[in-house]
């Protein structure tokens, strides 16, 4: 038994009329006769009685017809969604970003435009380092990654698309000396106890600052460690130290705390979109080219 057996008998079924079934199918009376009856053959009942001037179902052929319309209108269904699947528009996408990245219109203008084009494809998002979010595309438990890359190489099999640079901000209490400079180098800050991530932590960041700083002879070894920059921040209102973070964590407005220029050269750290080398997901590249018309095409 084939599709075309049951689209035959449909036609015939519905039409009640072999004449108009043949019509209908676009093939001529005799072979759609010799279709059905094959397809009776092969069941073993008669689903037709022909009569000289009307055809009418039998019982087995009402059952029959019942079963048979459900599955073709699965089989154009099941069609539909692949073509469908094809074009990236059903599916879901495994998202991963850094902590940082909410605070960043990125996020939510990007997803927004991306849920307001594709509304039948799940979003499942997931706080990460970068390093995790590097390991967790390896290991295709992400599709996607919204990383901070600058400062942090990313394994050999990935690619990543630059999308914006973040200005690095001195985090100060506003009772310290320097609190009332407008922009600080980072070697002034020697001597200083200084808050960071742990040395553990797969953050691009600590790559980036230990290199700033061993260009002003200094080793960058926080004093207080705080795996959440809004940890940091708040052990910077409490007068512990000082940190230093990216610019989209100036909204985060704490008493006593203020953000001051770093002014150092390749005082940033850049914003992209971590893939797979070999992706070819029509998801994925959805993604992809949104993201590009959104944010590239808008830096040009």
């Amino acid at each position: 038994m084939e599709l075309r057996h049951l689209r035959y008998f449909v036609a015939v079924a519905e039409e009640l009329h072999f004449t108009r079934a043949a019509q209908r199918l676009h093939i001529g009376q005799p072979p759609l006769s010799q279709q059905i009856q094959a397809l009776e053959a092969e069941l073993g009942v008669r689903l037709l009685r022909r009569h000289q001037r009307k055809v009418e179902l039998t019982e087995a052929g009402r059952q029959f017809l019942s079963r048979a319309q459900r599955i073709l209108a699965d089989t154009e269904l099941a069609a539909m969604e692949a073509r469908r699947a094809a074009r990236g528009e059903i599916g879901e996408l495994s998202i991963g970003f850094t902590s940082s990245l909410p605070l960043s219109p990125i996020l939510h203008a990007g997803l927004h435009d991306y849920r307001q084009r594709f509304p039948e494809v799940g979003l499942k998002l997931c706080e990460m380092f970068t390093t995790d979010q590097y390991q967790a595309l390896q290991q295709r438990r992400l599709d996607i990654g919204f990383v901070r890359f600058n400062g942090l190489e990313p394994m050999a099999d990935i690619a990543v698309v630059e999308l914006q640079r973040d200005a690095l901000r001195v985090v100060i209490s506003a009772e310290h000396p320097l609190a009332g400079q407008p922009a600080l180098r980072l070697g002034q800050l020697r001597g200083e106890s200084l808050i960071g991530y742990p040395q553990e932590a797969g953050t691009g960041l600590n790559t980036v600052l230990r290199e700033l700083a061993s260009r002003q002879g200094m080793d960058w070894r926080p004093r207080q460690e705080a795996g959440e920059a809004i940890t940091q921040i708040g052990l910077v209102a409490a007068g512990l130290g000082i940190a230093i973070l990216p610019s989209p964590l100036e909204c985060v407005r704490l008493p006593g705390v203020r953000y001051l220029p770093l002014l150092d050269e390749g005082a940033y750290l850049a914003m992209g979109l971590a893939t797979r080398l070999d992706e070819d997901s029509p998801l994925v590249i959805q993604f992809l080219n949104l993201m590009r018309e959104r944010w590239l095409n808008a830096r040009r």
